[in-house]
């Protein structure tokens, strides 16, 4: 029963990564193409031309992401299989409609900035349901959450967006 399950997650997780590297890459040509369109600083063809290195370059250097994502904001061995699924799956779910959902709607988002939220927010809630099951007291949630690491990537976030407003 176990193993139909977490065979059938990862198959829904395969068809969800084929949706957020979609949602993510038109996400990410937006963010390259609005200003330099609207600015109308080069000819189209060569703004496209230089967003699409730019993505494909993203693209080709995004495993500091990758890292964060199996270390760094849990722990992942204070989890079971089927938890570190559930946590894989909100996070793929969550990272494919709430980009997509904002670019309908003209907001501006970072695919960064999400995945790292979905993440954190994912593992809080599996921990407090694993620790909920287990009767043990919610200080445990230290145990579950890296705290310092997750602290460092956050204060960079907070501080980039006060940075960016100051200038």
């Amino acid at each position: 029963m176990a193993e139909t399950l977490l065979l059938a997650l990862v198959v829904v997780l395969m068809i969800f990564a084929a949706l957020d590297l979609f949602v993510g890459v038109s996400n990410d040509a937006c963010n390259f193409l609005n200003s330099a369109v609207g600015a109308r600083i080069a000819p189209y063809g060569l703004v496209v031309l230089v967003a699409s290195v730019g993505v494909i370059a993203g693209a080709t250097s995004s495993s500091g992401m990758m890292e964060i994502a199996r270390n760094g904001m849990f722990f992942p061995e204070r989890f079971s299989m089927l938890e570190i699924m559930a946590i894989f799956s909100a996070v793929m779910i969550a990272d494919v409609l709430l980009p997509n959902l904002f670019n309908s709607l003209g907001l501006p988002t970072s695919t960064t900035v999400s995945i790292i939220f979905e993440l954190l927010g994912a593992a809080v809630c599996a921990a407090i349901w694993t620790i909920h099951k287990s009767g043990a007291p919610m200080s445990d949630l230290i145990e579950y959450i890296k705290l310092g690491r997750t602290a460092t990537i956050v204060s960079g976030i907070l501080l980039s967006v006060i940075i960016a407003f100051t200038r």
